[in-house]
C-alpha cells in the first residue's frame, strides 16, 4: 500500500522550531516532486513549500520564506520541513503529498494541492503565543 506519513508534529513555543518528516511507504517517490501544504481551522488547505525531485529547486509561500526549509534525502524515501521562528498563525495541521506525476512539474503548478494526488494524513503543529 503507498502511503505517506508525517511525523514531528507537536506543541511548541512562538518563535521556537519543529523539524517535520514524510516518509514514505509501499513505493519510492524519489522521482516524484513533493509539497507540503497545512491546514488550519475552519480555513483552506494552502501551500507552504514544493521541491523538485532532485532537490535542485525549490517553491515557498511568502509567509514562510526566510523561515521554512524544505529538503528531501531520496535514498531515505523522505522529505522534511524544517520550521524555525514559528509563529501562532503557523498553528495548522500539515501534510506531505506527491505530485501526480514524475520528475517534472510540466504544466503543473507546485502550489495547487490539485497538482498532487497521494496525500499523507498529516500532523499537527501548534504554536503558542
Amino acid at each position: 500500500q503507498v502511503q505517506l506519513v508525517e511525523s514531528g508534529g507537536g506543541l511548541v513555543q512562538a518563535g521556537g522550531s519543529l523539524s517535520l518528516s514524510c516518509a514514505a511507504s509501499g513505493r519510492s517517490f524519489s522521482s516524484y516532486p513533493m509539497g507540503w501544504f497545512r491546514q488550519a481551522p475552519g480555513k483552506e488547505r494552502e501551500f507552504v513549500a514544493a521541491m523538485s525531485w532532485k532537490g535542485g529547486t525549490t517553491y515557498y509561500a511568502d509567509f514562510v520564506k526566510g523561515r521554512f526549509t524544505i529538503s528531501r534525502d531520496n535514498a531515505k524515501n523522505t522529505v522534511y520541513l524544517q520550521m524555525n521562528i514559528l509563529k501562532p498563525e503557523d498553528t495548522a495541521i500539515y501534510f506531505c503529498a506527491a505530485l501526480s506525476r514524475a520528475l517534472t512539474f510540466g504544466g503543473l503548478s507546485p502550489s495547487s494541492p490539485s497538482s498532487y494526488s497521494i496525500w499523507g494524513q498529516g500532523t499537527q503543529v501548534t504554536v503558542s503565543s
